[in-house]
Parts: C-alpha cells; structure tokens; sequence
C-alpha cells in the first residue's frame, strides 16, 4: 500500500528495492490493490517481477472500491469485477492472479452474481484463488454456502484488520475462517505504527505521518484511548521481555494458529529489515499468553457467554 504512495509512502525505486530484498530474504507472498495509490502499486509491482520467476511467486491483487468516474466502475458487479481484473492483469504484466479478493461487500449485486463471475476468472485461469477482506463473518458463511449449493469456487482466504488494539476479528471472523477452512491473513499489524513506538499521546497525529495523511480513515482505527494504551503496554512489555515493539507487535499474531500471515507494509529498506527479524522466530508461549491476557478487548456478551459455556461444559477454555 505504500508503493507510490505521494506524500507517506515511496516511490518507484524505492519500492523496486524492498521487492529486491524481501524476495532475496525468501519472501514470496505479495498483497496490493487495484485503488492502493492510484493502481500505481500494481504497475510498480508489475515492473519490480516482469524479470521474475511467476511460479515462485504468490500475488494477491483485489477489487470492489471506485477505480474511475463511471457507474460501473466500483462494486462486484459481473462487469465491475472482469473488467477490474483485466485491469490488474495488465497493470501487474501477469496472466494470473494467484488470490483475487473481495475488497468489501457489495449491498446492491446479489451474493451469486459476485461468485459465478469469480468462479468464471478460476475457469478462464486468471484467478487461481478466492478471498475476502472486510466482509462481516455472516457474508463469508453466505458466500460460501451459496458456491457450495451451486458448485462454485469458495472463499479460501480472509485479510482482515487485526492487531493488539483492533482485536474485533476474534469475535467472529477468525472462528468463521476456521470453520470454512480458510486462510486468515492480518493486515496493519503494526496498529498504523502506535505499536512501533512511533507516536506520542496527542490530540492530532504529527504533520507529514501515516496517519496524518490518512486521518478520516487511519484516525478512528488506531488514534483513540484504546490505540495510546496498548501502545503504552507493548512498551513495557519490550522492556520488560527484551524484544523491540516491532518484532513484538509482529509476532504476536502469528503465534496464533489461526493466522496464516501478516501483512506488513514498508516504505524503506530499513523498515523491512526490521520487519523481516520475525520470519525465523517464534514469540515464546508464555510471553504471547501474557501479552493477549493483558490487552484483551471486551467483544460483548455472546463472546462472554461463550467463554463461559464452554468451561462450564467441558470443563476448559476454547483456545
């Protein structure tokens, strides 16, 4: 998301080179958007692979949100999303897209338009995969039952928010995700970088940040009480356990097996450096325990009741 992002993110040469080190690093899984900077991340994309090996590689591209001034170019209309696709096709120089997503959910386009136009794009092969981002867990379960009573390709993966201050996912998505087999990747780990140690408390976000720049949509995800006290806590736990916030906040939810990856974006060298310590570490149970009891999120009654059932029941908490 941030490749050619004006203003907090980096430009083409940039960008080139963290793709250059990341798949040096063995990296192999590349997440973008046909509206992240413009559908300039694609093209830069595009440009950093065209020498590459494709087979090596793992691209996840998505559609849904405007891309241009017409009716029909948003949504996941039949003709949005096979238009959408040839768009991102050209722009990423590839003839398949290994993970096409569901940026969010469409209100106006029934479930089973979105789905047979996918399933379409796997038969063509310009889709391998199916996934989903944003999607309440009951349109996942919907979306699903409706490719299994028409025999059409499912959703195989979710990309949700999910860190130590945005813990919602725990409610719903990832037991969804579960239970239809999915893959569950957590975007924005690092909370908009509260959880790096990057922000002070304060009323407004410093001029020329992330979330300066994004603050109608960064601000209500991460800049609140919520946000500024985890961030506290992820400091004293970085002292206290000897590890950086970074390789911390990183860690925290691949230790969890419901999580098949992070999606972590930089905008330096340096920052993926950083990022990367994580690939061959494991954070250790007791400390993963401890971070996720002591920055628990109240997710309401039916989470509440549910805890409890099931100790009542059977004697142990769901893990």
């Amino acid at each position: 998301m941030t490749f050619g992002a004006k203003g907090w993110g980096c430009d083409g040469r940039t960008s080139g080179e963290i793709i250059e080190r990341y798949l040096e690093a063995g990296g192999n899984f590349i997440d973008t958007a046909d509206i992240y900077s413009g559908s300039a991340s694609e093209e830069i994309i595009g440009e950093a692979l065209k020498s590459k090996k494709r087979d090596d590689l793992v691209l996840a591209t998505k559609c849904f949100f405007r891309t241009g001034p017409s009716p029909n170019d948003k949504g996941l209309s039949r003709k949005h999303i096979l238009s959408a696709c040839e768009a991102s096709l050209r722009r990423l120089r590839t003839d398949y897209i290994d993970l096409y997503t569901l940026h969010g959910a469409d209100p106006f386009t029934s479930v089973e338009e979105t789905m047979r136009a996918l399933n379409d794009l796997v038969r063509q092969g310009k889709v391998r995969y199916l996934g989903c981002s944003n999607l309440f867990a009951w349109q996942i379960l919907k979306a699903n039952g409706i490719s299994a009573l028409l025999n059409l390709e499912k959703l195989v993966c979710g990309q949700y928010l999910y860190n130590l201050i945005n813990r919602e996912a725990e409610r719903e998505i990832l037991p969804a995700c579960v239970d239809q087999g999915m893959g569950f990747t957590a975007w924005s780990p690092l909370g908009g970088g509260l959880l790096a140690g990057k922000y002070e408390r304060r009323e407004k976000p410093p001029e020329g940040t992330r979330i300066s720049y994004r603050a109608e949509i960064d601000g209500p995800r991460f800049w609140h009480e919520r946000g500024f006290e985890i961030a506290r806590k992820v400091g004293e736990f970085s002292k206290k356990f000897g590890i950086s916030p970074v390789k911390l906040a990183l860690s925290w939810p691949l230790r969890d097996k419901r999580v098949t990856s992070i999606i972590s974006g930089a905008k330096s060298r340096e920052q993926l450096e950083g990022n990367l310590s994580v690939g061959d570490w494991d954070l250790p149970e007791d400390i993963w325990r401890e971070v996720t009891r002591e920055t628990a999120q109240d997710l309401g009654h039916l989470s509440q009741f549910a805890a409890h059932a099931y100790k009542s029941v059977f004697g142990e908490e769901e893990n």
